[in-house]
């Protein structure tokens, strides 16, 4: 097998050297380039980064919940995936249900003030227990309104009715695979006002030939040393997972960012990674009994022979 995040790290290593200065809607300022692209071939390992330990547990739970439609964090919650917290948790605090501690700003004061943090966390830790245990609460502060899952699986018409592009998307593949039009849209202008999260990845398109299925993604932002390498294996899973019910081998999975940033508070993070040796890349392994993509459970979804640096930890701009 062979290195294949060399894409990623030349990333990093461009924002750094030619990035812009940039101020955000978080106040904490960023490095950022403007359309850029990383190919990774699926075929020579599955591109998940090994110069930082990524937890694939997340990615693919993630990636599960999406394809669900499913759209309230209980369900990843259950499954110990914390990676939409926050914002569900920042709809909380700020409601007028809300009784507890002052959590104005509860993102940037969390950082800076150690004693803010420990009543921050545990309220946030006492939020999750609740959205897991109580179900009416978790109706009511566990949605996260028409994210992604909503979009793939239940896109909304004028006429009232649902279009499910990931199910229409499988279909053409099969019946018209030199279609140009193999694609699954996320933005949504309608819907991006009530989004706790305006898609970030907005689009992608699949491409067949010579019997592979390649994807390519449009992300309009990227918070590159945190959410990147979880997009790159999320959908380097989802081409797999497309490619075994349609009966098609892995092509390259394309990453087309827009604004592609590293925040200032993640600086010494990725410098840091810079200095680590990658690893050959892991295998992917999906249970060959298995072949419709809303058969597949968490068990069915495995990364063999990963190695990787520890994790690097940095803190979420909300």
């Amino acid at each position: 097998m062979t290195v294949v995040e060399q894409p990623y790290l030349q990333l990093i290593r461009d924002i750094l050297e030619k990035g812009h200065e940039k101020t955000d809607r978080t106040g904490t300022g960023t490095k950022s380039l403007f359309g850029y692209q990383m190919r990774f071939d699926l075929s020579q390992g599955f591109p998940l980064l090994t110069t930082k330990k990524v937890p694939f547990g997340l990615i693919k739970s993630e990636l599960l919940w999406f394809l669900r439609g499913d759209t309230n964090i209980q369900y990843l919650l259950k499954h110990k995936n914390h990676i939409w917290d926050e914002w569900a948790f920042k709809n909380w605090v700020q409601s007028s249900d809300y009784q507890g501690p002052d959590m104005t700003d509860f993102g940037l004061r969390s950082q800076a003030d150690p004693a803010f943090n420990e009543v921050y966390q545990a309220q946030k830790q006492a939020f999750c227990d609740r959205i897991v245990n109580d179900d009416e609460f978790a109706a009511k502060f566990g949605n996260l309104g028409d994210v992604y899952g909503a979009q793939w699986r239940h896109w909304q018409t004028r006429q009232g009715e649902t279009i499910d592009q990931i199910q229409n998307v499988i279909e053409a593949i099969q019946k018209t695979p030199d279609s140009r039009r193999l694609i699954v849209s996320a933005w949504n202008p309608e819907d991006v006002p009530t989004s706790a999260l305006p898609p970030c990845h907005t689009l992608f398109q699949f491409y067949v030939n010579d019997n592979k299925l390649s994807c390519q993604l449009y992300q309009r932002s990227g918070d590159v040393f945190l959410g990147v390498p979880f997009n790159i294996a999320s959908y380097a899973l989802l081409t797999s997972l497309i490619a075994r019910q349609t009966g098609l081998e892995v092509g390259e999975f394309i990453h087309t960012l827009g604004d592609a940033h590293i925040y200032k508070n993640h600086f010494n993070q990725v410098e840091e990674q810079l200095n680590r040796t990658p690893f050959d890349a892991p295998n992917l392994w999906l249970n060959p009994a298995k072949k419709d993509i809303m058969d597949f459970e968490m068990s069915d979804i495995k990364v063999l022979d990963y190695q990787s640096g520890p994790a690097i930890k940095a803190p979420v701009a909300v």
